[in-house]
């Protein structure tokens, strides 16, 4: 019987979850459901009062306002204040910039699905798609990885290209010379020149994120953009950044790098300034920039602007050619040739004019990067994390059709199809990610928190293809030289994983910790009303915040339960017949990761900034469900295309398999433990539903990379990806490779029908071209046909080696 009240207070509540309405209208079904029940049931009369007095010690302080401010909203504002945790004024800036997107809707526990299908699907103007298939594809042509590692540096045809072409100047409106490109676009071409080289990629990506260009477009002054942005767009100026140094890395607060308000002389002028110091490091172009936008706290000891003496961090261009600019050294990234290095200056002056929006941005320059930095990685690093799993995804396919053991080719072999179906389902999921967000920045958001998600996921996801790729290979991966087109690629891949936020910080303190209180639709209301002077108003207006965060709350707790129990089958639900599900599994899992969100920020309140792990796990699930709605969004954008479902199911399963494994981790550690046995029940009241991809969907996946040029999932995945077609090309030679052996294949399997049947017996160590010649089983024209096959796999196959007279170093190492 008691199974029965506890069903109704389930399915009265559920009535909150999905109408979305106050709780009071739920409170009442539910006392209409106790009554019913007690009016049928033979349950006994202490029971019945027990039910009855626990649904009014919660219904009566919740329905009547003073008596809820009272014994409810004050005890929990007070303690909302005592365990609020201490937040710095560059924590409360990054929190506060961007803005909130699909993030807001999945931490609201209710996906409002057509809100996603219904934006708008990107798509290239007939200019971006002509500089594509043009000047980028050009630039692709001329450059070769292990060309660029010999040289430690492009080569001058290819800067005179970029420079000419524009490549720094896709951001900047035509007003000023630049492209205006779309984020889209910007996204298209950062991913298309890291198919062909990371060292390239780094050198045209970084202008068009982070740095002078865009800082200038949101903040500069007009004579700012009017003189700077030209200069830029027509490669006259080359700009870098400089924030990181030796001793402030991810915690930018504490940089030591100074700007003292002051007077002094410019251009014979006296003039009010900022004397600058700073010792930089890291800085990607910096070895070749004359511009430089650095980064530095203001301080004004005589007090020439106004009372406030720390005026906090701030933002300058400097010219690298001004006396005391200390630039021009290299560092060697794990030997990546793209252009980075330190750069220095002491008592450097020059005029307030120098600061980026002038005097009126002094002291505002976190806001700034923060504002910035969100835009920056929701493209740059997210593209060129794509563009190497494309291009795994091109090579490892191709290659395990051309390499054989045991005269069956590699992909035929299980292991191997497990790594095959990890770069082809990764790539697709990470470039349906990266689609979403850069569609997102280009209807106006400034999604943080998913910037955040998509720097660490993919990142960590193109670092995983390569490695898989590498494994495949085996020895072809390894040797160094102009036949390796994997090498320099493995080398490079922890370079992602530490810029722009590294990756142990974002997953365990930005992603959830920043997205709790960016994204939830109350915590951060919250907090201001918390941090209020005037507590009896504040006061006021948390008690209506609080009715409507209860409500949220019993809402989640009230949808996971039911669609935990009904298997996601209740409410309607978007797509066709294979998406459907999947929809449904994702408006489960929300409304879970929704309800542990707030029951972790209760329970543990400012100590979960301390549990990184719990809050790691907690960013994990609402990563994974971001991942997976971007997949979705693809399909339904494509308009629901059969040959894409493998590839839709691979990333679904991945992704929920993925999400439900982080909250199952979050419940069998949270620190209290009955909290964290009644929150199993309801987030997994029939167990786990999602464990992961089959074996059979792994090579189903697997597949999709070792079909024919033409063949449309294969296009789908490879779309945008930079394809040589010449055999003097390592990457293009595969190409061939696979062209050749479809047109012999039948003298191929001929021969290996002979061999098999004992019709061809070859000599030992008789090439098995001259026994079949001799036997009659090929003519010339076919022996010839498949001699050259032969010759295309030993391209692909053969590795490089030096005599030594070509292996030296300079007299005392690198000069």
């Amino acid at each position: 019987m008691l199974f029965f009240w506890l069903l109704a207070l389930v399915l009265g509540i559920a009535c909150l979850a999905h109408r979305r309405t106050a709780p009071f209208p739920a409170l009442g079904l539910v006392a209409g459901f106790l009554l019913l029940m007690g009016f049928f049931s033979h349950a006994p009369g202490w029971l019945l009062l027990l039910l009855w007095l626990g649904w009014l010690a919660t219904a009566l302080p919740l329905a009547l306002p003073e008596l809820r401010r009272r014994w409810l909203s004050a005890p929990l504002f007070a303690w909302f204040q005592r365990v609020l945790p201490p937040m710095s004024e560059t924590e409360r800036e990054a929190i506060e910039a961007g803005t909130v997107w699909w993030d807001g809707e999945l931490f609201s526990g209710r996906p409002d699905w057509r809100k996603l299908l219904d934006s708008p699907r990107p798509q290239l103007t007939e200019e971006e798609q002509a500089f594509l298939d043009g000047p980028t594809e050009e630039l692709c042509a001329m450059v070769s990885d292990w060309e660029i590692g010999q040289q430690l540096d492009l080569p001058a045809t290819a800067w005179t290209h970029i420079k000419q072409h524009g490549f720094f100047a896709l951001i900047i409106p035509k007003e000023y010379g630049g492209k205006g490109f779309s984020a889209f676009a910007h996204s298209q071409v950062a991913m298309k020149l890291a198919t062909r080289s990371a060292d390239l990629a780094s050198t045209v990506i970084v202008p068009n994120s982070l740095g002078p260009a865009e800082l200038l477009l949101h903040y500069g002054t007009d004579q700012q953009r009017r003189h700077y942005l030209p200069r830029l767009a027509s490669g006259e100026d080359i700009p870098c950044f400089a924030l990181t140094g030796p001793l402030a890395g991810s915690d930018a607060g504490a940089m030591p790098d100074l700007g003292i308000v002051c007077k002094g002389q410019w251009q014979g002028e006296e003039v009010i300034g900022l004397r600058l110091t700073w010792e930089k490091r890291y800085i990607t172009l910096g070895p070749v920039a004359t511009l430089l936008g650095l980064a530095f706290k203001a301080y004004d000891p005589e007090h020439l602007l106004g009372d406030e003496e720390d005026l906090g961090i701030s933002l300058a261009l400097v010219p690298t050619d001004i006396p005391g600019v200390e630039i021009g050294r290299r560092h060697l990234p794990l030997g990546a040739a793209f252009m980075n290095g330190p750069n220095s200056g002491k008592d450097v002056f020059v005029p307030l004019d120098f600061v980026i929006g002038g005097q009126a941005m002094l002291g505002k320059g976190w806001m700034m990067l923060m504002n910035c930095l969100s835009v920056g990685r929701s493209i740059s690093l997210p593209a060129a994390a794509t563009g190497l799993a494309k291009f795994t995804s091109l090579v490892t396919g191709q290659y395990t059709r051309i390499r054989e053991q045991f005269n069956v080719p590699l992909a035929a072999f299980e292991g191997v199809q497990e790594a095959l179906a990890r770069i082809a389902g990764n790539a697709w999921l990470m470039d349906s990610a990266r689609i979403l967000t850069a569609s997102a920045v280009d209807q106006g958001e400034k999604p943080s928190v998913l910037s955040a998600i998509l720097k660490y996921h993919l990142t960590e996801l193109g670092r995983e293809c390569i490695g898989h790729a590498m494994d495949v290979h085996g020895g072809k991966g390894i040797i160094l030289g102009p036949n390796n087109y994997l090498g320099r690629a493995w080398q490079g891949a922890p370079i992602s994983i530490t810029v722009e936020g590294a990756n142990i910080l974002s997953r365990n303190l930005m992603i959830f910790g920043q997205g709790a209180i960016r994204s939830h639709p109350f915590v951060l209301r919250e907090m201001a009303l918390a941090s209020r002077e005037d507590r009896h108003q504040a006061l006021k207006e948390f008690d209506q915040l609080l009715l409507k965060h209860i409500g949220f709350a019993v809402g989640n707790a009230a949808s996971s339960l039911l669609l935990g129990l009904s298997l996601g089958r209740i409410g309607d639900a978007p797509g066709d017949n294979l998406s459907r599900p999947y929809f449904r599994a994702l408006d489960r899992l929300a409304a879970a990761f929704a309800l542990l969100a707030d029951s972790s920020m209760l329970l543990l309140g400012g100590e979960l900034k301390r549990r990184e792990r719990l809050s790691a796990r907690l960013g994990d699930a609402l990563s994974h469900l971001y991942l997976a709605s971007a997949a979705l969004k693809r399909y339904h954008d494509r308009d629901y295309p059969e040959h894409l479902q493998s590839l839709v199911r691979w990333a679904l399963e991945e992704s929920l398999g993925k999400a439900e494994s982080a909250l199952d981790g979050l419940l069998d550690n949270f620190p209290n433990a009955i909290a964290g046995g009644l929150l199993r029940v309801l987030v997994f009241p029939l167990g786990r539903r999602h464990p992961g991809r089959s074996d059979a969907l792994d090579a189903e996946v697997a597949g999709v990379i070792g079909r024919d040029r033409g063949d449309p999932a294969l296009e789908e995945l490879l779309t945008g990806c930079y394809r040589p077609q010449s055999a003097d090309d390592p990457v293009g030679a595969l190409q061939v490779a696979i062209d050749q052996i479809g047109r012999s294949r039948p003298l191929l399997q001929k021969l290996q029908a002979a061999l098999k049947s004992g019709q061809l017996q070859p000599a030992p160590g008789e090439p098995l071209v001259d026994a079949a010649l001799a036997a009659g089983l090929l003519d010339a024209e076919d022996a010839r046909q498949v001699r050259a096959v032969e010759a295309a796999r030993r391209r692909v196959i053969d590795v490089d080696d030096f005599a030594k007279d070509e292996l030296h170093l300079r007299e005392g190492g690198i000069r």
